[in-house]
């Protein structure tokens, strides 16, 4: 066996036995039903250390984010949370709202840049209405064509390709003759993220070979289960549902958006049972086309992630410390 592969393999195992000896003092010492208490978070740093310290041999960390319309401007927040807590990201699978971040956030582009767009962005940028006309597309004679919006993403991530990102992505979209849900994982990223948004009222459906594309978030606005295909061994869900109460139904594109977000939230459910961990935020509010509500949004993600920052490292650290260090399945 050549030097460098056992230094390397004593090292890994050193790093189990101190993660061992630190989870034995904490199970000796503190409450099992709470494992890090608030004068812990040493322990917890110095656990969290060794986990990062692994490298590629550490379990895969993924985060999915779901659709929303602008509610969806909240992934930017919980990203930026997650990169300054030093939450590793390996794997995003995102949905409409989720796959235009997700992908620009896998592009390698900074939380920074993502979060400028976010603030600037209107419908005037991604397609050839304004947002007054938006509100009464319904006496429209056809629907808006996705091109701008195509050209606005060609703009901010080139023409890369899925093997030439940062991070693993993947996103949905629904072919609107069969009901199938499409999973974009290879090709062009800037033309998958497009037909990902593509909302159903709104845009064009795409035409894509024999199929017809919209918005992914008709048959999976929460993709866990494609997290888990791409090799996930730990899954932060991210949710921006909305509060239906608190929104009129005017017209017919209203009630269209209704419709999808109502189906949409049947299907959520067993994808958040089926998360590791799922951070809400607060976005109820917020309607689905209200993009001048960005920051509010972005904001919310931010809070509502650094909150829960601590509990994802521990149950990240706790599934870590049962599936390799112990050896357990």
């Amino acid at each position: 066996m050549p030097q460098d592969e056992v230094l390397n393999k004593f090292k890994t195992i050193n790093i189990k036995l101190k993660i061992l000896l630190l989870a034995i003092y904490c199970s000796l010492f503190f409450p099992p039903a709470n494992l890090y208490s608030n004068n812990d978070n040493l322990i917890r740093e110095l656990l969290w250390k060794d986990f990062l310290s692994l490298g590629k041999n550490r379990p895969r960390v993924a985060v999915v984010l779901g659709g929303g319309g602008a509610r969806g401007f909240a992934h930017i927040g919980v990203l930026k949370a997650l990169e300054e807590s030093k939450i590793p990201i390996d794997i995003i699978v995102g949905t409409s709202a989720g796959a235009l971040i997700g992908g620009l956030y896998a592009s390698g582009m900074e939380i920074s840049e993502i979060e400028e767009i976010g603030s600037d962005i209107g419908w005037n940028k991604i397609s050839n209405l304004s947002f007054f006309k938006m509100l009464t597309l319904i006496t429209a004679d056809s629907l808006i064509s996705h091109r701008k919006l195509e050209v606005y993403l060609e703009k901010h991530i080139g023409k890369k390709r899925f093997d030439e990102l940062n991070i693993s992505f993947a996103c949905i979209a629904c072919d609107i003759k069969t009901g199938e849900r499409i999973v974009f994982k290879d090709g062009d990223v800037g033309f998958a993220m497009m037909v990902s948004a593509t909302i159903p009222g709104v845009f064009k459906p795409v035409e894509y070979r024999h199929r017809l594309l919209i918005d992914g978030g008709v048959v999976n606005n929460l993709p866990v289960d494609i997290a888990k295909v791409l090799g996930a061994d730990f899954i932060i869900a991210v949710y921006p549902e909305a509060d239906f109460s608190l929104f009129e139904v005017k017209n017919v594109l209203t009630t269209l958006y209704r419709v999808i977000n109502i189906q949409g939230n049947f299907l959520v459910e067993d994808q958040l049972n089926n998360a590791d961990f799922a951070v809400i935020p607060d976005v109820k509010s917020v309607s689905d086309i209200e993009l001048n509500r960005s920051e509010e949004c972005i904001e919310a993600g931010l809070i509502s992630t650094r909150s829960k920052v601590n509990n994802i490292k521990d149950k990240v650290l706790e599934k870590y410390i049962s599936k390799i260090v112990l050896n357990k399945p």
